[in-house]
């Protein structure tokens, strides 16, 4: 009687949903009758509601062995087992209600659940070999929907997330676990592993080495501490050669380091960016935009990357390239040094677009007055139309362009003010210098004088020597 007060006592504080006292009341009819089936049922079901599902599912298989017969026994114990993830078991569990009471509808739908659960787990676990993440992760949303409790569902959708470099909420799902758990080997895995690909590997190896001293056999922690260390140890020589100038130490040491983990993005990102800046040293300006290139693909928001390839496109000059880069810096970091750097580039691709002066004569962008006089006699006299006189039309229509463009390099490299207007990228037309008006003969006789004509004459098969009249 005493049992059964403490048991309708516990019955008044579950319908008010005050779990914590029904459970105490529960608990002193089991320790005042402790082979009563029904009190232990009731407990499991009280405990359901606490969400503390493994010790309910104690009581449910207990209040089952007093009684076999127990449909609301078997029923707790295959919903317990079922909430933990262990579909099996739950299927067992009802198919044994059903033995009970074949019309037992809770039962039927349970069992289709627990079917469920295991279809998702099934092409979950295909999912995770073929590396088809995000289908994990909807897998396991799915099965927790009927599998809340269930550590292994939550482990793999963390991990998944992880390996999707969905950090946070990864190291969100992993750290609820190890409140619950703190020694949850698979919890401080993922968040070593989530850690390792935020590229802080001191830190996760330090959660890899805590998950291996509570399960020494995690084949999963074991690698990625092998290839967190690896990869420590590669780019630290590797930054180490670069900073003593031994640079093809320092490409092969970063290359060996990219063959660690193809999975560690963050840190790939950086040492091909690490590798680009030895190939510009190395003045391999196209590898080093290539390793650039795939710095960027892996992390778009790598402003270094960004900013070493833009600086190889402007060696190599690639304008419009370099100006794009600089843009996509600049957005993201407004700093003058920034807006600089795209104002040069800028300056740079406007100067490309127009006639370059110092290529047609042949000169470097320093050569002297001495210089850029020589050039321009020899270039005028190689292009003069009297030279080729005797050639197609299509050709002298093309010498002639050329002795044009030698005349207007001539004008304005040779006029100090003009030069230096031309240097600075200044549009010369917008200075009143009209190009198409002036007169490359004018130019050409100011510069070599004499009182009349001039010819180029024959002095054998294909030479000409020039002839003032």
């Amino acid at each position: 009687r005493e049992a059964e007060s403490f048991k309708e006592q516990g019955n008044a504080y579950y319908a008010k949903k005050d779990y914590n006292e029904a459970y105490n009341y529960y608990t002193k009819a089991i320790d005042t009758c402790p082979n009563n089936a029904s009190y232990y049922g009731n407990r499991a079901a009280t405990l359901m509601m606490l969400g503390r599902f493994r010790e309910a599912l104690g009581d449910a298989q207990q209040s089952v062995r007093l009684d076999d017969s127990f449909v609301r026994g078997h029923l707790r114990e295959g919903k317990c087992h079922l909430s933990l993830g262990n579909a099996m078991a739950a299927s067992r569990c009802f198919q044994r209600v059903l033995e009970l009471d074949h019309k037992n509808t809770q039962a039927q739908q349970e069992l289709k659940n627990a079917s469920t659960v295991l279809e998702y787990e099934k092409i979950a676990e295909v999912d995770f070999e073929k590396r088809d993440f995000r289908k994990v992760v909807f897998c396991m949303d799915r099965a927790l929907e009927f599998a809340p409790a269930c550590h292994r569902f939550k482990i793999l959708k963390a991990e998944c997330l992880a390996l999707l470099g969905r950090y946070s909420e990864a190291q969100s799902v992993a750290s609820d676990i190890l409140r619950m758990d703190s020694t949850n080997a698979d919890a401080l895995y993922v968040r070593g592993l989530c850690l390792y690909y935020e590229d802080c590997i001191e830190k996760a190896v330090q959660f890899f080495v805590q998950a291996l001293r509570m399960a020494p056999d995690h084949e999963k922690a074991c690698l990625a501490c092998r290839n967190a260390k690896a990869l420590k140890a590669k780019k630290e020589d590797g930054n180490k050669a670069f900073k003593e100038g031994n640079y093809k130490l320092a490409y092969e040491l970063y290359t060996e380091a990219l063959g660690i983990d193809p999975n560690n993005i963050k840190t790939n990102a950086k040492l091909y960016c690490n590798r680009g800046t030895v190939n510009s040293k190395l003045r391999k300006l196209e590898e080093a935009i290539d390793d650039c290139t795939n710095a960027v693909k892996l992390d778009d928001t790598y402003i270094k990357a960004y900013l070493r390839r833009a600086q190889c496109y402007m060696d190599t000059e690639q304008y419009e390239d370099a100006v794009r880069d600089y843009e996509k810096v600049y957005q993201t970091e407004k700093t003058k040094e920034h807006k600089q750097l795209l104002k040069n580039a800028q300056v740079e691709l406007k100067k490309s677009k127009r006639k370059d002066y110092y290529k047609i004569l042949g000169v470097d962008k320093n050569a002297s007055e001495d210089e850029i006089k020589k050039a321009y006699r020899k270039r005028a006299l190689m292009h003069h139309p009297d030279r080729h006189s005797g050639a197609s039309a299509e050709v002298q229509k093309e010498e002639e362009k050329k002795f044009k463009e030698v005349g207007e390099a001539f004008t304005i490299l040779s006029d100090p003010k003009k030069k230096a207007r031309y240097d600075s990228g200044q549009d010369l037309e917008e200075d009143g210098l009209n190009m198409g008006d002036f007169d490359a003969n004018n130019i050409f006789k100011a510069f070599f004088g004499g009182p009349g004509g001039f010819s180029f004459e024959a002095s054998g098969p294909g030479n000409f020597f020039f002839q003032f009249g």
